[in-house]
């Protein structure tokens, strides 16, 4: 793993070589789980807070921006989604959230077990596929997606009660770069 040159600002915001780029998200993505049980921007903010009294570099502030607008519309849209982690992995997804998916997939992951794991494994990896094509590593989200692949056509009846399965489906299998939406409500896709 490269990281960037201490007192160098990195030219991307790359959490796989930045480790300020990688605290930032994950210290924003770990709040996620208290802003959407709050119902509060207030923890995000928190977060971002201890990074913004300081020095940050454009790439690292402009990040820091973008995810509080996203958590914001989250906040907005969850009062209209259900209380199904299928459909707020979903509303996260069409936001372009992909790593805190993630961290909400991510402890139910755990506790799981059988189809349910299984599931919400391919959730996880396909969000994986996203974070590594946002970084530039096409290859590693290859790798990624075909290990997916099978397990979203196998449980695709399933997925597609709360998701727009074949959608998903069919960008991993095309590598798509643009994402496509999961949400069956949501039919434009963030800016």
């Amino acid at each position: 793993m490269t990281m960037s040159q201490p007192g160098r600002p990195p030219s991307t915001f790359n959490p796989f070589e930045d480790r300020l780029s990688r605290d930032i998200r994950n210290d924003l993505s770990e709040s996620l789980i208290e802003v959407l049980s709050s119902r509060s921007l207030l923890p995000a903010e928190r977060a971002a807070a201890k990074y913004t009294a300081t020095d940050l570099a454009p790439i690292h502030r402009d990040y820091i921006q973008n995810r509080l607008k996203r958590y914001g519309e989250a906040l907005t849209k969850l009062s209209t989604a259900d209380d199904n982690l299928l459909k707020l992995a979903g509303l996260l997804w069409d936001l372009e959230l992909y790593f805190e998916v993630h961290e909400i997939l991510e402890p139910e992951w755990i506790k799981a077990s059988g189809d349910t794991k299984l599931l919400l494994q391919a959730l996880i990896r396909s969000a994986g596929v996203y974070i590594n094509l946002e970084c530039g590593y096409k290859n590693r989200a290859a790798k990624i997606a075909a290990k997916t692949i099978p397990v979203l056509r196998r449980y695709k009846v399933r997925l597609q009660q709360d998701l727009r399965a074949e959608e998903l489906i069919g960008a991993l299998e095309e590598l798509s770069e643009q994402a496509p939406l999961l949400t069956k409500r949501h039919t434009e896709r963030h800016k």
